[in-house]
């Protein structure tokens, strides 16, 4: 790989793991340590996701006008400076504030480092798209896991931990991604594709294939919201709960050379990468509806890893493979919201049924949520064929 790629590699682990010292237990954290409901941590999550949502957009048009690096810089910025206020202030009006503001800022950051490796090494196809997603998973076995420990003698400590974290990120991003001349003008931000799509047929394909990335993002984050504080709920610890985030990044790192030989028969077939890694997701929530040890949330986790694995990176690569020259930051700014929707609607939706009717009737209506997004990913490609059979018809008129 090449040396920048390897650069924005080490960027996304230390973004990550950063993250991952806080996201999955701000749940337990609202819930355990602040005394509110399941629903309200919903809608905290909520908020934070929703933020991210604008901050995708804006980081887009920000990378159109000044290029990845400013972008980037400019949230990293807005994190340190939100991650700092939490530090001193996490009551809990002071947290849902400064939460916010942090999924905004991080919001800006993803769709920047996707557009950016999928720029210095567009060779690279599934392979650069993987190695973030390696990276971001490696931050997900190191965070949490360094989160519990820290969460075990004081829960203040993870705020401070996080920042750390975040001013390591800043110079690697000032001094690191500064070489990375990529021309402002070779992404398009969403505000200005809106009314530029000359070829629908492909934008078509790949909204159509976001339905199911959002169906699949609604059950994935059950994990960090309903799932974290119904753990504690029935006896599981904090440091079991951060253990199964450290398994998950584990495995996805461990698991490569087992999948491979899986992947390199189907590595031209995206839709097969995404059925399978679907099915596989969907047999994970059904065991989790009736977990009620560790050990049934370790196989549930080992489970759901295993259908990610063929999942999180395909959908940015096929992203990356339907768009026109130039436009691979639109794209991949709509994936990022896309997902980022699924983790603003899914904490509420599970809190709201867990709390009227508990966690199995939770994860059966996820069961079928992801039933529908096999059925999307399917016929995702539906529009490109029809695209195609039109230009053979006006080739023979």
């Amino acid at each position: 790989m090449p040396k920048r790629v390897w650069l924005l590699i080490i960027g996304m682990l230390v973004n990550v793991t950063g993250n991952s010292f806080l996201w999955p237990l701000t749940a337990i954290y609202i819930y355990d340590h602040l005394g509110k409901s399941l629903s309200i941590a919903g809608l905290v999550l909520m908020a934070n996701a929703g933020a991210a949502v604008i901050g995708n957009l804006l980081g887009g048009a920000l990378f159109d006008k000044f290029g990845g690096y400013k972008s980037i810089i400019s949230g990293i910025v807005v994190t340190v400076l939100a991650l700092s206020g939490l530090t001193l202030w996490h009551e809990f009006l002071p947290f849902v504030i400064f939460y916010t503001i942090i999924g905004f800022s991080g919001g800006i950051v993803f769709p920047s480092m996707y557009a950016m490796v999928g720029t210095v090494w567009p060779e690279g196809g599934r392979k650069a798209f993987n190695a973030i997603y390696l990276a971001q998973n490696v931050g997900v076995a190191i965070g949490p896991a360094m989160a519990g420990f820290l969460a075990a003698y004081r829960f203040d400590y993870i705020f401070a931990a996080n920042l750390g974290m975040y001013i390591l990120f800043f110079f690697i991003a000032l001094f690191g991604f500064k070489s990375m001349s990529i021309s402002p003008s070779s992404h398009t931000s969403v505000f200005n594709e809106g009314k530029k799509i000359r070829n629908r047929a492909p934008f078509n394909a790949l909204l159509i294939v976001s339905i199911g990335y959002f169906l699949c993002w609604i059950g994935y984050v059950q994990w960090q919201s309903t799932i974290s504080a119904y753990t504690q709920e029935i006896g599981i610890t904090l440091t079991q709960y951060s253990f199964l985030w450290s398994l998950n990044g584990f495995l996805i790192v461990a698991g490569q050379p087992f999948i491979r030989p899986i992947m390199k028969k189907i590595e031209d077939n995206i839709k097969s990468q995404l059925v399978i890694g679907i099915l596989i997701m969907m047999v994970s929530y059904i065991v989790v509806a009736f977990a009620q040890d560790f050990s049934m949330f370790i196989a549930a986790m080992v489970i759901l890893t295993i259908g990610e694995m063929f999942v999180w990176p395909a959908v940015p690569a096929l992203a990356n493979q339907l768009a026109p020259k130039g436009r691979e930051g639109f794209y991949q700014g709509v994936v990022n919201s896309v997902a980022t929707g699924g983790r603003m609607v899914g904490p509420l939706l599970g809190g709201v049924m867990v709390d009227l009717y508990g966690i199995p009737a939770l994860f059966i209506l996820v069961t079928l949520l992801v039933a529908v997004a096999i059925v999307t990913t399917l016929f995702y490609d539906r529009p490109l064929k029809q695209a195609q059979a039109q230009r053979l018809q006006e080739n023979l008129n």
